[in-house]
């Protein structure tokens, strides 16, 4: 007898062994035909794996995460069944799952082409009708090195003979098809269903190593049904048109130069304003909430890092050099080590405690040409850091501040969903500190978080190596995803720098150090900002407010008239006396995405009015002068200072 007990603390007691399909059986029929595997004591498994103890069971289908991304690794192997079935000197290498879908890559001698996509997709839709069994075995370490070598997929033989001796190798297969894989699948091709898409093909190195050949990567959608294939597809659709890099170009906001700069950002007139706005923004907002300012060199020697643990953790991607008296000094690629060397300046006493100290230091950190991205991912940054210095006693209510700070923040850019996910303790090898400080740590942040009533998800090992943190995702326009924000709490940076307040006893205390960011990067915000509003930037933030356009010449002097009047009142205008025909004129300064187009003719000359074209609307609307000019001053202040 084996007792199962089922999420809603309900237990089903079983005869004899079972497995997960039996479960789902005993609930119900449609939960044995939807079910994909099981989750047994929190550990994900095959449907017809044993379960031989006293357990608990979830029944995983397609509209869980974890059933979605069991079926998108099970559609990789069935794309590497096609591959195969279709061109049979292909060898099959690696295809996990991934955000959205999966990829397989592959050696072929002869490229991949997108025409061969529906081949592909043809042959996968086959054996997918086929409704092949997927079945896991395993072998002996040494076997299985010969069952693949023997197969000539000798990429599988590499993988399995870099593991120990010892090693038992978990296979799964669907017809004549054997794959090398830990699992879970789902338990036949038949339930992957249709829903799902090949993208685009890439080069990818053999284990990420560039000297490595290189293979062929075929990436892929995958969904529970062809509803949501359709809603990913055309949000990719929508996707294209929102790109930040061409919005740029358009607006006229910034470039790159890949050969004399990559990855960093050449910012134009208008894209700098946005770019000084948010800094204004948020330089308010801190002032506001008890910040003060700081700014600390670009260049700083590289023992900094060591002492820190920055180096050892992520020395590869620092640019570094060493000077004719043999000192080897970085380009800053993270602020902590300066906030701590301005902290350690002068004795600090509990009273002074919590120290909020901020600073936009721009850092340089080395990623991969082919891992830029516009403004999603570069090389030079800007960060909107903080870090908070506080009594252990301050820490929790010092994370909810944070917390309700940033949600707060978010509000004003209208990001009104935002998902929160608790980053744990890495593996021990990766990480600095005892298992006590990071419990503590650790239980801080989960406490300010269910204390409040914030709702949250467990991030599992993905906490910085010195302390865990928050992670702020926001969904956009189009439903996408971002990370954001984080706060992580710290103890082990300030034992490294030997930072110290006096505490009301007389004695020496060391402080817990919160880091924060909030944008993250600036340029990186802006980024989502550009394609979360299609360009179409909110009047406070848009760097260009106003156009004034006589509908001919002889207007000129009251459309002159009309940006005097609104640059007095602080607003960004400009007039267009070009001789253009004036609805040239709208098309030009609506694909430049400028928020208020203001015409003026005869009418609006006699009556002192203007005629209104907002970005996005074909509908016009005349307004007097005055009024026109009080209703954008409050439409451009800053969402905060306006409330």
């Amino acid at each position: 007898m084996v007792k199962i007990t089922l999420p809603d603390g309900s237990v089903l007691d079983m005869d004899g062994s079972v497995c997960g399909y039996d479960v789902a059986a005993k609930i119900s029929q449609g939960l044995a035909k939807a079910a994909l595997a099981v989750k047994v004591n929190d550990v994900l498994q095959d449907l017809t794996t044993p379960i031989t103890t006293d357990s608990t069971v979830t029944v995983i289908t397609s509209k869980d995460k974890d059933g979605l991304h069991i079926l998108r690794h099970s559609a990789s192997h069935v794309m590497a069944q096609a591959v195969k079935e279709l061109w049979p000197d292909v060898q099959v290498t690696i295809g996990p799952a991934i955000d959205n879908g999966f990829y397989y890559d592959f050696a072929r001698k002869e490229p991949f082409k997108t025409e061969d996509f529906e081949t592909i997709e043809n042959k996968m839709r086959e054996i997918v009708k086929r409704d092949e069994k997927i079945e896991r075995f395993v072998l002996p370490r040494n076997e299985a090195i010969k069952f693949f070598k023997d197969l000539g997929e000798h990429y599988k033989a590499e993988i399995i003979n870099d593991l120990p001796e010892t090693e038992v190798i978990s296979l799964y297969k669907q017809g004549s098809f054997t794959d090398l894989c830990r699992g879970p699948h789902v338990p036949s091709t038949g339930k992957i269903g249709e829903a799902f898409k090949l993208m685009k093909v890439a080069g990818a190195y053999w284990r990420g190593n560039s000297e490595n050949e290189m293979l062929q990567r075929i990436y892929a959608t995958a969904w529970a049904d062809k509803k949501d294939l359709k809603a990913y597809l055309e949000m990719l659709e929508e996707a294209v048109k929102r790109d930040h890099r061409k919005l740029g170009r358009e607006m006229d906001l910034f470039h790159f130069e890949p050969d004399y700069a990559p990855g960093a950002v050449f910012w134009h007139d208008k894209g700098y304003k946005v770019y000084r706005k948010l800094i204004e923004y948020m330089r308010n907002r801190q002032e506001n909430n008890g910040y003060t300012e700081i700014s600390t060199p670009a260049v700083m020697d590289r023992c900094l890092w060591e002492t820190s643990g920055h180096w050892d953790k992520y020395g590869a991607h620092n640019y570094s050099g060493t000077t004719e008296d043999n000192r080897c000094f970085c380009i800053k690629p993270m602020n902590c080590p300066g906030g701590l060397l301005v902290f350690k300046q002068g004795i600090k006493s509990y009273r002074d405690l919590p120290m909020r100290v901020a600073e936009f230091g721009k850092v340089n950190r080395y990623e991969a040409s082919g891992a830029l991205m516009g403004l999603m991912r570069v090389r030079e940054f800007t960060q909107d850091d903080a870090h908070i210095f506080c009594t252990p006693e301050q820490m929790e209510e010092e994370c909810i501040r944070t917390l309700k700070l940033i949600l707060d923040i978010y509000k004003d850019f209208g990001f009104e969903e935002v998902k929160i996910y608790l980053s744990t303790r890495p593996d021990s090898i990766y990480r600095i500190g005892s298992d006590e400080v990071w419990d503590l740590c650790e239980n801080s942040l989960a406490n300010a978080l269910t204390s409040h009533g914030y709702k949250y998800e467990i991030n599992p090992g993905e906490g910085a190596f010195y302390g865990p943190k928050l992670e702020f995702i926001l969904k956009d326009a189009i439903g996408r995803e971002w990370q954001c924000g984080t706060i992580q709490v710290d103890m082990n940076l300030p034992e490294r720098f030997d930072i110290s307040y006096i505490g009301e006893d007389g004695e020496k205390h060391r402080p817990v150090m919160l880091h924060r960011a909030l944008f993250g990067s600036i340029e990186r915000f802006l980024g989502i900002l550009i394609e979360n509003h299609a360009g179409r930037l909110p009047l406070w933030l848009s760097p260009e407010q106003v156009v004034v356009a006589p509908i001919v010449s002889e207007f000129d002097d009251y459309a002159e008239e009309v940006v005097k009047t609104l640059r007095k009142a602080g607003l960004t205008a400009k007039s267009d006396l070009r001789n253009e025909k004036i609805n040239y004129k709208v098309r030009e300064h609506s694909v430049a995405k400028i928020p208020v187009i203001a015409v003026v003719g005869a009418k609006e000359k006699e009556n002192r009015t203007v005629t209104i074209r907002r970005l996005g609307s074909e509908k016009q609307e005349v307004m007097p002068l005055d009024e026109f000019v009080r209703a954008l001053v409050n439409e451009a202040t800053m969402p905060h200072l306006g409330e």
